[in-house]
This record gives C-alpha cells, sequence and structure tokens, in this order.
C-alpha cells in the first residue's frame, strides 16, 4: 500500500457523515507505519474501545470504513479464525467487526460484518512481521503471494456487501 496522509485517510470513508470523519482518531506517526507490508490500514480507536477503521485502495481510490465490535472476551482456550487472512487467534484475537452499509441502508441502520483479527493486522501475520498470541499460523500450501490475494479478494467480498 502506497503511504497515505491525515486529509487522504479523512476523506476516504463511505460509511460515516464527513463530520464523524474529520473527529475520528487516524493514527499517529504514519511516516513510520511499514506501508510496504500493508494491504490495507487498519486501527482501533484509542478513545472508543469497540471502534475500528480500515482503509485500502481499491479500483484506484481509497475507501475506508468504520467498523464495531463487541468489548467482551472470550474465554483465553477458546480460538477464532479470521476471515480476511485465516490467522488463528486465542481468546479476543478475533473479533465479529460490523460496518454500518453505505448510502440509504446504513442510514436506514443495515449492516454487514465479518471475523477479522481485532488488532486489524493481517498483513503483517501473512508476512510474518507479526506473530499472533498462539505463537504461529496454520502452516499452507499456499505461497505468500497467493495467501496475500487471498486476503486481497477476502477485503474485496466484504467492502462488495458494505456497497449492496
Amino acid at each position: 500500500m502506497r503511504p497515505l496522509t491525515e486529509p487522504e485517510i479523512r476523506t476516504s470513508f463511505v460509511n460515516c457523515s464527513k463530520g464523524e470523519a474529520k473527529r475520528l482518531a487516524v493514527p499517529r506517526e504514519l511516516d513510520r507505519l511499514p506501508w510496504a507490508d500493508l494491504d490495507f490500514l487498519g486501527w482501533r480507536d484509542p478513545g472508543a474501545p469497540d471502534r475500528s477503521y480500515l482503509v485500502t485502495e481499491r479500483d484506484g481510490r481509497l475507501v475506508g470504513i468504520t467498523l464495531r465490535f463487541p468489548s467482551s472476551q472470550r474465554g483465553f482456550l477458546h480460538r477464532s479464525m479470521c476471515s480476511l487472512c485465516l490467522t488463528t487467534h486465542r481468546g479476543g484475537g478475533v473479533s465479529l467487526m460490523t460496518a454500518r452499509k453505505a448510502g440509504a441502508a446504513g442510514r436506514e441502520g443495515n449492516s454487514v460484518g465479518l471475523y477479522m483479527c481485532t488488532d486489524l493486522a493481517c498483513s503483517l501475520y501473512l508476512r510474518g512481521k507479526k506473530v499472533p498470541d498462539s505463537g504461529l499460523r496454520i502452516e499452507e500450501s499456499l505461497t505468500q503471494a497467493e495467501q496475500v490475494a487471498r486476503t486481497r479478494a477476502n477485503l474485496t467480498a466484504f467492502l462488495d456487501k458494505l456497497h449492496a
């Protein structure tokens, strides 16, 4: 992913108002992020423990979405798998992230959801730059490039549902 600026991030959101996008917490030190290793920029809101944000490039433009997830954590021994990158985590490492749909459907209260890594670090898990709590990822026969392509396809499918 190419490096993004705060104004680019704020104007990319499709499922919240311009006022909400103006007020949301953008990651600090954007210049220090490992952009070359990211398929999307994902972060949790430090001031609202049940909110996260995701920005990605799609069809040559930026698309940002606001996400919500329950603050309740599962037991430490419980394992879940992220639907984007297929990384397994213990406890609260995977959460059902819900996004208000874009446009009129979202204003009516409609939303879509997907189980994702709670820290939204899918790109880093795929590339071995970050290790899940369990200490390892499931070994796959796919190459790293194929796993990245699958993750991007899974994210695109989720974004398609957001606009449907």
